[in-house]
Order: C-alpha cells, then sequence, then structure tokens
C-alpha cells in the first residue's frame, strides 16, 4: 500500500549499521546486508546470518513497527506458523525520525509457483493460520482505521477510488458487473465480534520452505475487525483446486466472500486504472471476482 504521496526517507545499509551501533552495540559487530526483496513500505535489511532489520520508510507506515512491537509477541505462541516478531525496538535519532526493530531472520522464499510442492495443501495451511488468527482474543486490538489504511474496517471508505477507477477504464472492464458487485459487498456488514487480521495477506508476506508454508511475515498493516480483507489471496495468487480449498477450509459465510470480492475487485481497479489498463493479473482479478462467487 503506497503512502499516497508522503515523502519517502533514504534509507542505506550505512544508516542502518550506524543505527545499530548506537543503539544496540552488542549487535554493531555483524554485518548489514540489503535483503533482495526489501519490502515497499519497510525497508529490510540482514543483520548478521540470524536477524533482521525494519525501518518505515516513510511517516505514514512509522507506527507499524510500534504495533508489532506490542502486539506480535502476544500473538506468535498461539499461532501454527512462525511470524517475524520483534526482539528489539529502536529509537528514533539523529539520523532516522522514528522508531524501528530487529527482528528474527525467518528463512524461506517468498510463495510462487515454483517453490510450493502442493498448492491444494499451501491453500489449506494458509487457512489454518488465518483461521487460527481469528479465534485469538482481540480485545483491545487496533480498528481498522487511517493506520491501516482501513484494513478490517468498512469497504465503503473506497467507494470514490473505485467510482474513479470505473470511470478512467471505461468499457475497458464490465461496468455493470462491477458496480453491482460493489453494491452487493456494501450492503453487508461483518455482525461478529472483532476478529485479528493480518491485512496484506500476499505472496511476498508468505515464506516457503522445503515446498511448504513455513511462516508469515508483515504485519504492518494488522488490525481487529472484518476478515473478508484477508481473503482476497484467493483470486489473486491461489487457483483450481487450491482456491476451491483454501474457500472450504476458511468456511466463511456469503456476505463475508462478497465483501472479500469487494476488497479484491477495489485493489484490482485501482492497481488497473493507475497502470493505464495494461495489468494482466489485475484484469484477471477484476473477471475471477466480478464473473462469479467465489
Amino acid at each position: 500500500m503506497s503512502a499516497g504521496g508522503t515523502e519517502r526517507f533514504a534509507i542505506d545499509a550505512a544508516l542502518a549499521a550506524r543505527l545499530v551501533a548506537a543503539q544496540f552495540p552488542h549487535w554493531a559487530h555483524l554485518t548489514v546486508t540489503p535483503v533482495a526483496m526489501g519490502g515497499q513500505d519497510n525497508v529490510t535489511f540482514h543483520l548478521g546470518k540470524e536477524l533482521s532489520l525494519r525501518l518505515p520508510r516513510d511517516e505514514a507506515h512509522a507506527h507499524q513497527v510500534e504495533k508489532e512491537a506490542l502486539w506480535l509477541p502476544k500473538l506468535a505462541p498461539h499461532l501454527p506458523l512462525a511470524i517475524q516478531t520483534p526482539l528489539a525496538l529502536g529509537a528514533p535519532g539523529d539520523d532516522f525520525p522514528w522508531a524501528w526493530s530487529v527482528n528474527q531472520w525467518l528463512p524461506g522464499e517468498s510463495a510462487n509457483c515454483a517453490a510450493i510442492r502442493d498448492p491444494v495443501t499451501f491453500a489449506r495451511d494458509l487457512a489454518g493460520f488465518l483461521k487460527a488468527l481469528q479465534q485469538l482474543d482481540a480485545s483491545g486490538g487496533p480498528a481498522g482505521g487511517a493506520h491501516n489504511f482501513f484494513r478490517g474496517g468498512p469497504l465503503s471508505t473506497y467507494t470514490r477510488q473505485v467510482s474513479w477507477a470505473l470511470r478512467k477504464l471505461g468499457s475497458g472492464v464490465d461496468q455493470v458487473g462491477a458496480a453491482g458487485l460493489w453494491e452487493s459487498a456494501l450492503a453487508t456488514r461483518w455482525t461478529g465480534m472483532p476478529v485479528w487480521i493480518h491485512g496484506d495477506v500476499s505472496p511476498g508476506n508468505l515464506l516457503v520452505s522445503e515446498g511448504r508454508l513455513s511462516a508469515v511475515i508483515d504485519f504492518g498493516i494488522m488490525g481487529v475487525g472484518d476478515p473478508a480483507c484477508d481473503l482476497v489471496i484467493t483470486w489473486t495468487f491461489l487457483e483450481g483446486e487450491a482456491r476451491a480449498a483454501f474457500v472450504d477450509a476458511m468456511a466463511m459465510d456469503r456476505d463475508v466472500w462478497t465483501r472479500a470480492r469487494g476488497w479484491a475487485l477495489w485493489k484490482a481497479l485501482i492497481t488497473l486504472a493507475g497502470n493505464g489498463g495494461e495489468d494482466r493479473l489485475a484484469m484477471q482479478v477484476i473477471e475471477a471476482v466480478v464473473g462469479k462467487d467465489a
């Protein structure tokens, strides 16, 4: 999720190493090296072989590190997969204006078709993790809002963006189907107690080791509320039998799936519109969620 024009701070390995040396001298001897895919909203570095550093790129994401440090240690012991739990919280300094964190490095590679041995097992394991997350005590957790781009909150927040994208895309998308799905999604509500959500369940935040889903990372837009937003991966990554297995294992009602399709539609529409109508994955997502039910 972009910061919507927020100025981004220049972050490099030298800066990260200075912060470590100043605040955690017992780790100062460890080499700081960039990670191949360091993240869009937070920059990640290796710290030696077993640790990592996480630094927010801009003010819009600066709160995320502290939120992770507060909540993830409480959630981690009760989840079936590893999550990236902060070991130490760095303070703002002369060179860097926000909190940052030191984490345990979790092995594995970002989820991709080549890395996953059995897509159906992967889908069921992911559903098992999300169901376990939803069952944890959400008392006092951060409700969906500006801090996490309204994940877990009302879809209506993004009606203006959906309308803009539909106008821009014109006949390039199914206008009637998309508008109808959006209205159907807005007509439903989460009536259960708020539950924990990850907020960005995407291949880049799912780690695979030895062919199996092994860890879930980047809880920066975590919160509590409606779990529909965590189901978007149904159409953005899962296919065929794996998609069916995920839907079956999640065992959510029709209204939740309608809102999940709404979340997927919103993101795909603004992505497609932002790319001038040229984005194959976004178009595939739109066609999938508009064309049929989950």
